[in-house]
């Protein structure tokens, strides 16, 4: 077993080092840079030369890239040109946020996608497989940012049961704080559940339909054991690839919906780098997303040879 996670952490390491590079060069790529979005209208020539040599961007971008990838191999991911924070608390702070959206979003698609798929399996061609179907559909069909926008103006402007947007810590107010997230869990966690519950559905049939659930069935064990301890279990393990999967969109994803509900996490970080030209800051967030995928699907690889003992041979 530790052989297999360190196979999995030494497959990473390169996965990582590629990504610092499409990071740091694709955020150079956006007309324009950090000196001349901090001038503005004041932009001058001269003054810009100063800037971009306190900030080190008159080396040559080969230069740059090495001097930043050495300072990160360090722990020091640079500061924000705009704030001077330092690049990883910005981030730490932000981190809260996502990481409470990203989880609750998971948890709601799984406690909704899994018994839903599984049970439609169980029970195909009924009116609760054709429920099924149809939320799959929809879910995957309905934008984020549509549903986030028509939950906004029913629940919240119309019939005020929900705040239109900001956030509350839960260690302030846990009922504020969950009131602030219902809205953007379900606008991410619908489509998330959609793609999980279809994934479910697929393998349950798939397992229902082998030989040996056959003869245990005519065995006489009974169906509740036969489905939920060990069909579902089999039937688990491309819905954990595709769960491992969603993770890693969730934390990624949520640029737009921290945008629309105005939550202060990574998302929201990024797109004012983004709008701000500030290359540390959005190297670092872009690279710790990138971190976290890696690591959400080595957890997702672990989490195979727990389900399946053959994967670890």
């Amino acid at each position: 077993m530790v052989k297999f996670i360190l196979k999995r952490i030494f497959i990473a390491i390169p996965v990582l080092f590629g990504i610092s590079i499409i990071a740091f060069f694709l955020v150079r790529l956006v007309p324009g840079d950090t000196v001349t979005a901090m001038l503005g209208a004041n932009y001058n020539e001269e003054q810009a030369e100063v800037l971009r040599s306190k900030y080190g961007l008159d080396k040559p971008l080969m230069v740059q890239y090495f001097i930043w990838i050495s300072n990160v191999l360090q722990g020091d991911f640079g500061e924000s040109t705009f704030t001077s924070q330092p690049v990883i608390s910005a981030i730490m702070e932000r981190l809260p946020v996502t990481i409470e959206l990203t989880i609750l979003s998971l948890l709601f698609a799984i406690i909704i996608a899994i018994p839903l798929g599984s049970i439609a399996a169980i029970r195909r061609n009924t009116l609760i497989d054709y429920f099924a179907s149809f939320f799959g559909l929809i879910g995957i069909s309905i934008p984020r940012f549509w549903l986030a926008t028509i939950m906004i103006l029913l629940l919240s402007l119309k019939m005020g049961w929900l705040p239109s947007g900001g956030f509350v810590s839960f260690f302030e107010d846990p009922i504020a704080n969950l009131q602030c997230m219902v809205m953007p869990v379900i606008a991410m966690g619908t489509s998330v559940g959609a793609v999980i519950m279809r994934m479910t559905r697929s393998t349950m049939l798939e397992v229902i339909g082998q030989e040996y659930i056959k003869m245990a069935r005519a065995k006489g064990v009974p169906n509740s054991l036969l489905v939920w301890k060990h069909a579902l279990k089999n039937a688990l393990i491309p819905v954990v690839t595709v769960i491992g999967i969603q993770a890693g969109y969730l934390m990624g994803g949520t640029v737009v919906i921290e945008q629309i509900f105005s939550l202060p996490g990574i998302g929201l970080l990024a797109l004012q780098a983004i709008t701000n030209r500030d290359y540390a800051l959005l190297q670092g967030t872009i690279l710790f997303i990138a971190s976290a995928f890696v690591i959400i699907n080595l957890f997702v690889d672990i989490i195979y040879a727990f389900l399946d003992p053959k994967i670890r041979y």
